[in-house]
């Protein structure tokens, strides 16, 4: 190896050798592109309602690109004001009841639509609506008339309005239009698509939040148990054992009832479950450097053990906890996963990948059988990526390697 490509902190030398890996590369930008689109959340699902959950029956199951056009119907309730950042987290509730029609019609004031029913021929039924009931919230009563150019009605805060018919008319236009669905609908006529996206917010968040838990309990006690030794280990490494030998999967089934069922019990039971692996390796490695040189330096200036283990130790032990934490990671939305496919997890309507599975698994051996393996394909994909880059990772910090 030559002079500049020896030369540099270990970190550099490390962030040259993972560079050179275009496998952890590639599943980096994969993660990268996951998170972008876990932060952005609703504000890129087609399907922006909270946890993407607007449902239409007559649309259950339907294929992947499937194409058809939808009346949106003004709800007579005031529209709720929400920010940007409101609407990006949590979503917004729409303004608007979509219905699928196949064919509309105006007949002055009125406008008459066949709903869709997906048959051939359709035969939906024939419904009709005022325009000023479809366009505007209102509030019909005996304040509605129609003079044959311009409607007058009164809107839900009680104030009289008056709109030409052709204006009127303009306006219901913009409310019809095609959808497509992109990656096709689930079984209670839900977009697909916002599902999965909406699904990668609670995969990624149980991950990090579980991965953080994992972390501060492994190596707290990790560090404690090879640092000082003595009774202070044997404790330490008893209860390690103990939930060493208790299956992880059931473990986190176990914490989840004792908390209850819900989105950020399944945080702390993934997190409760998963901080063994790192409190070994932090020992492990605390015991290897508490004799070294530098260790022995700060208790002859008279350091504390404290400030000793978290500014001297623990940096220098970060590289095979970097490498498990990755590995943490995917396992986290396995476990996430499981649990929810098993019905202990995330709870309706909240769209979980594993409850996305659970809910269409039976459609495998019918013709709907993408209903299933999208959300397979999504786990398969994010955990065989934080895989790899914890790969990566471990390759680049070889130091024998180098």
């Amino acid at each position: 190896m030559n002079n500049s490509q020896s030369s540099g902190s270990l970190s550099q030398l490390a962030w040259r050798k993972f560079k050179k890996d275009k496998i952890a590369i590639i599943s980096s930008v994969m993660i990268l592109l996951a998170t972008i689109t876990c932060i952005l959340g609703y504000v890129i699902t087609p399907d922006s309602t909270p946890n993407a959950n607007e449902q239409i029956l007559e649309l259950t199951t339907k294929k992947p690109g499937f194409t058809v056009t939808i009346l949106k119907i003004r709800k007579n309730s005031a529209s709720e004001s929400q920010n940007f950042i409101t609407t990006m987290l949590f979503g917004k509730k729409s303004d608007y009841t979509p219905l699928p029609i196949v064919n509309w019609q105006f007949e002055d004031d009125r406008l008459i639509v066949e709903t869709y029913t997906g048959s051939e021929p359709n035969n939906g039924e024939v419904i009709e609506y005022k325009l000023v009931d479809i366009a505007y919230a209102i509030n019909l009563g005996d304040n509605y008339q129609f003079n044959g150019s311009s409607v007058s009605y009164m809107d839900i805060d009680g104030n009289p309005q008056t709109i030409a018919l052709a204006e009127l008319q303009k306006h219901v236009e913009t409310n019809i239009s095609d959808r497509t669905f992109i990656l096709g609908t689930d079984r209670f006529g839900r977009d697909m698509l916002s599902r999965l996206i909406a699904g990668t917010r609670v995969s990624l968040s149980v991950g990090f939040v579980a991965v953080l838990i994992s972390l501060f309990i492994g190596i707290t006690l990790g560090a404690l148990a090879g640092f000082f030794r003595g009774w202070v280990d044997d404790v330490v490494m008893w209860f390690v054992t103990v939930v060493w030998s208790i299956p992880l999967l059931l473990l986190a089934i176990a914490i989840t009832l004792a908390m209850g069922k819900g989105f950020w019990q399944v945080f702390v039971a993934v997190g409760l479950a998963m901080w063994v692996d790192i409190a070994r390796i932090v020992r492990g490695q605390i015991i290897s450097l508490r004799e070294k040189e530098y260790v022995e330096a700060c208790r002859a200036l008279g350091f504390s053990d404290m400030r000793t283990i978290i500014r001297h130790i623990l940096p220098n032990i970060m590289g095979p906890v970097i490498v498990v934490s990755a590995a943490n990671f995917a396992a986290a939305i396995l476990i996430e996963a499981g649990l929810s496919f098993l019905g202990v997890g995330a709870q309706p309507p909240t769209p979980s990948w594993g409850s996305m599975i659970k809910d269409h698994y039976g459609y495998i051996i019918m013709d709907e059988a993408y209903l299933a393996i999208l959300p397979g394909a999504a786990i398969v994909t994010m955990v065989l990526a934080f895989t790899l880059v914890g790969n990566g990772i471990r390759d680049a910090l070889d130091v024998k390697a180098t």
